[in-house]
């Protein structure tokens, strides 16, 4: 399951807004091939839920994340910083063995 934290939430809800995107549309959250450390991680706003996705709902926001994608993300937290480290959604996932130091790709 992946869950988002309340700076992720509050982000996702102002993003939509901005936007002019309304509570239909969830978020998805994907694996990709790439990056330094092999995977990337993929997010972006979708209104089509696809069959064969896995969906949850955390804090109001809905999530889709792929049957491939659930295998490297089961348990991971969505947060969001905008702190001096760097701004940005950030993914903590459990299923990570290493990360590349700009935090966008990972490996398992």
């Amino acid at each position: 399951m992946v869950t988002v934290t309340e700076q992720a939430k509050n982000k996702i809800v102002e993003l939509r807004q901005k936007d002019g995107l309304n509570d239909n549309y969830a978020i998805r959250v994907a694996v990709q091939g790439g990056g330094c450390s092999g995977l990337m991680y993929d997010l972006q706003f979708d209104t089509a839920q696809q069959p064969t996705d896995h969906v949850v709902e955390d804090k109001g926001i809905r999530i889709y994340v792929d049957r491939k994608s659930l295998l490297y993300l089961a348990g991971t937290e969505l947060d969001f910083s905008d702190g001096l480290n760097g701004k940005g959604f950030q993914f903590k996932n459990p299923n990570a063995s290493r990360t590349c130091g700009c935090g966008e790709s990972f490996a398992v």
